[in-house]
């Protein structure tokens, strides 16, 4: 079971580092709802979202991981940036008996180069990230130190469907000898169907590659979520259910159940 919970607290740090991707809102091509699911529309925003997990491969357990997000733009010299931290509550299992632990997880940091793509409605990022063994306990975290590299695609040409997608990868560089070295890959396709009045059907499964285990999730995920403006913020409330496809190794969902509200800032 130590072995399966070190592997959950690895996997999900994903999360960390990719599943916001319905953080921002922004003017531009597409208008508001659509650009509300925009990784890298440049506005202030703070997002709590969660992941339940009731199934897990391998076991009877199930998990959870509530996230807190905070997102800001920044500039350096004429360049433009977006800077995201985000900290993870986790639920795990931690022994047979069905005990769980609860506490802080990794906080990742991730900062993104904004191109100007010519289009207001096409955004394109890419920068590094950062992620810091802040695990409140040793079986809700790596106790590594992990950094790599994040890119962004997304597309609100039109104002009815927005797609795009965000590949990641990330590997330890230091911290504990006896813990299992991090090196991750991820990619997250994203689309979004307006149906109108703020309304909108989604999915944004997180495809990952654990390269140290060869361990692989490949969910697939179906939802709604409603974009509802009050005064200078903007709300973004939603709920998806994903179901895995195929997976190998302990520790991955069967299924599991993203929600969240998100508020952006103008």
């Amino acid at each position: 079971m130590q072995h399966m919970t070190r592997f959950i607290a690895t996997s999900m740090l994903i999360g960390g580092t990719i599943a916001s991707h319905t953080v921002l809102a922004q003017e531009g091509g597409g208008g508001s709802a659509a650009q509300a699911n925009n990784p890298l529309a440049s506005m202030t925003a703070f997002n709590l979202q969660n992941y339940y997990i009731p199934d897990l491969t391998e076991s009877d357990e199930d998990a959870n991981q509530f996230w807190l997000r905070y997102a800001t733009p920044f500039s350096l010299g004429e360049s433009d940036w977006l800077l995201r931290a985000s900290l993870p509550i986790n639920t795990f299992p931690t022994a047979p008996s069905g005990h769980s632990e609860t506490g802080l997880g990794d906080m990742n940091l991730f900062a993104s180069y904004l191109f100007d793509t010519g289009n207001p409605a096409v955004s394109f990022g890419i920068g590094p990230q950062l992620t810091a063994p802040t695990a409140s306990e040793d079986a809700l975290g790596t106790e590594k130190w992990s950094a790599g590299l994040v890119n962004v695609l997304f597309n609100a040409e039109s104002p009815k469907f927005q797609y795009g997608y965000l590949a990641s990868w990330q590997k330890s560089f230091d911290g504990e000898e006896d813990r299992e070295d991090v090196e991750l890959a991820t990619f997250q396709p994203f689309t979004f169907y307006q149906l109108g009045g703020g309304t909108y059907l989604r999915s944004a499964p997180i495809w990952a590659y654990n390269l140290e285990n060869d361990s692989y999730s490949v969910p697939l995920g179906a939802g709604v979520g409603q974009v509802i403006h009050s005064g200078k913020t903007v709300y973004n409330i939603f709920v998806e259910p994903q179901f895995s496809v195929a997976d190998e190794g302990p520790g991955q969902p069967d299924w599991q159940i993203f929600f969240g509200l998100n508020m952006q800032f103008m």
